[in-house]
């Protein structure tokens, strides 16, 4: 929708992006060394390592603001949106120029000037897309290149669609109307006229109609036909959203296959690039912990051994991506043969099962680390929802709705739900919510976020025994 009317301007921003990114190296350089010189250089460095670089740092800006997801057509006129992901576009391209010069051994770039760039050309960023939300809003409010929206329907979907058209006129969609269905008294969210259906031909043509949305109930779309007829001779877009309240949705996109279109309503987000992206956090992230936390888990191995009779790991089968049942590794942490009288059961507080250096183990999480070989082979991910015991599934999949949608992504050893508390002996349906909310807004980032969150506050919790 939006994407086909801003496309020129948005391949144009990108275009003036990587321009604007190789002006800035070159004004850097001359405030660095020249205009300002702060701190003061001790020599000028020659320029034409400077110049010689600027292809690369114009290729790097393009392929990190790609990456980084700033070029969406519904953001042209908004920047509340689009700052954090500039401002991660930015570190990023600051972290990747310093690594370069860094290992780059045949001439010493100055970190004061990359500094200088980066500042610069983050202020620049924002200053032409503030620049550019003025002109496009100014446009839009005075309706130069906007669209008249006619909305079919008066299904939840179709006032919800009124209501984000009103509250957002950045998208340049100006809603004219709502026309019901069949006979009814909808409760309107907002002011808007609503018409009769016989009036449908006339309202186009008074309001200027160019755009019609069908925004029907599922017990509506067998009017289809007679709205294709009563449609067919008039000279707007048309085009339908789709009542998905009888059914939960998770990541949905629309695609084509050969001529046919086919609405996912529930899909992974590990597809494609995307894969590729987790799998290489997971395996090199799980490659340096391991290295980093080897001394540790070979003390916690000597620990077990000589306080305990019994295997030093202990494995466990755990259900993960698409319903794969694997063996998971921890260190023991409660006696040999445990559950021989019990069954399966959840750890409480105060637990006798434990050995004497298993309470400490399991309030830490360092039980768990053996579980970073079981991301080295791809059985779980370093972020992801918590794998759980089959036996225990069977009974929460009856219980908790959605329960086995958080099996559409790999099990992970910290996740969305443990960072914001929900681990242990807390409420299943909020820790289901939250691995939910995870896998709706997967990105790499948001991997590296709960991460970065994980190494402050995820290892400890008050409900981890």
């Amino acid at each position: 929708m939006l994407q086909s009317r801003h496309q020129v301007l948005i391949t144009l921003l990108f275009f003036f992006d990587i321009v604007l990114s190789g002006v800035i190296w070159e004004v850097a350089y001359r405030a660095r060394f020249y205009w300002i010189d702060f701190p003061i250089a001790f020599h000028v460095p020659d320029h034409q390592y400077y110049f010689r670089a600027l292809p690369i740092v114009c290729l790097l800006t393009g392929i990190i603001f790609i990456l980084s997801g700033l070029y969406r057509s519904e953001w042209v006129a908004q920047i509340k949106p689009q700052l954090p992901h500039l401002i991660k576009a930015c570190l990023l391209l600051f972290a990747s120029l310093v690594a370069i010069a860094f290992f780059y051994r045949k001439f010493s770039y100055s970190r004061i000037h990359v500094i200088y760039y980066i500042l610069i050309f983050s202020s620049s960023l924002l200053l032409i897309r503030y620049a550019l939300r003025v002109i496009v809003q100014a446009m839009y409010d005075r309706e130069i290149n906007t669209r008249n929206v006619l909305i079919i329907g008066a299904s939840a979907n179709a006032w919800e669609f009124a209501h984000t058209l009103s509250s957002h006129s950045s998208f340049g969609l100006i809603c004219k109307g709502i026309i019901p269905i069949k006979e009814s008294n909808p409760t309107p969210l907002i002011q808007i006229p609503i018409y009769s259906l016989e009036k449908l031909r006339e309202i186009i043509t008074k309001e200027q109609i160019q755009q019609v949305y069908l925004c029907l109930k599922t017990n509506e779309y067998s009017e289809l036909p007679m709205l294709k007829e009563l449609l067919k001779d008039q000279m707007v877009d048309i085009r339908i959203i789709p009542d998905f309240d009888p059914f939960f949705s998770l990541r949905t996109s629309v695609e084509l296959l050969e001529d046919t279109p086919v609405i996912s309503l529930i899909q992974s987000p590990l597809q494609g690039w995307n894969l590729v992206y987790k799998r290489m956090l997971d395996f090199w992230g799980a490659l340096l912990a391991i290295f980093l936390f080897s001394p540790v888990m070979l003390v916690i191995c000597v620990l077990i051994k000589i306080t305990s009779r019994g295997p030093i790991l202990y494995a466990q089968e755990r259900m993960g991506f698409d319903g794969m049942i694997f063996p998971t590794f921890k260190f023991r942490s409660m006696k040999v043969d445990a559950e021989k009288e019990t069954g399966a059961v959840w750890a409480a507080a105060e637990d006798d099962r434990r050995t004497a250096i298993g309470e400490f183990l399991r309030k830490t999480s360092l039980d768990e680390l053996p579980q970073l070989f079981n991301v080295l082979v791809g059985h779980m991910s370093l972020v992801g929802p918590r794998p759980e015991r089959p036996v225990f599934i069977e009974e929460f999949k009856h219980q908790i709705p959605n329960y086995m949608l958080r099996h559409k992504i790999k099990a992970g050893m910290t996740g969305w739900a443990q960072i914001n508390g929900w681990r242990g002996n807390t409420s299943l349906e909020k820790r289901i919510e939250s691995d939910l909310y995870y896998i709706a807004n997967w990105s790499i980032w948001l991997d590296i976020r709960i991460l970065f969150i994980t190494l402050f506050k995820g290892f400890s919790h008050k409900n981890a025994y």
